[in-house]
């Protein structure tokens, strides 16, 4: 008889996450055990933490898939909850009127100009959440939901 055994995913991954931390959780060190305890790295894109409060935390995760996935356990089992960052940044479509003051501000070049149309895209795959352009956008149509 023989018993499959399945291997563990050398694949790495890379994701942009939302953290959002319980008040209670705010002063232990969550981030701390992805790199000691599941070997990952991350870049912290933007924070929010103060004492007695909720803390909020976007960051950028990188490391094996099998690690990333238990990172990700722990955090939920601790009470941490997650959102992916392309979630957090939106366009209303309604009152977007293509202005294109987005794309002017935006450091990772999340807009786009169709020359044809003459309409800006927003690829939220390419948001880092800065909220540049949501300062900017003169009709609001920029929406950020943490």
């Amino acid at each position: 008889m023989t018993v499959s055994r399945r291997k563990p995913s050398r694949k790495t991954v890379s994701r942009r996450i939302v953290l959002h931390f319980p008040r209670r959780l705010v002063d232990r060190p969550i981030v701390y055990r992805l790199i000691k305890d599941y070997d990952l790295e991350f870049n912290i894109l933007k924070a929010s933490v103060t004492p007695e409060e909720e803390g909020l935390m976007v960051l950028e995760l990188k490391g094996k898939q099998e690690k990333y996935d238990a990172g990700i356990r722990y955090m939920v089992d601790a009470g941490v909850r997650i959102q992916s960052l392309s979630q957090s940044v939106t366009r209303n479509e309604e009152r977007c009127t293509q202005c294109g003051v987005c794309m002017t501000i935006c450091p990772t070049g999340a807009f786009e100009l169709d020359v044809e149309t003459r309409r800006v895209t927003f690829h939220d795959d390419k948001c880092l959440a800065c909220g540049l352009c949501i300062k900017t956008c003169p009709p609001r149509a920029m929406e950020l939901h943490f």
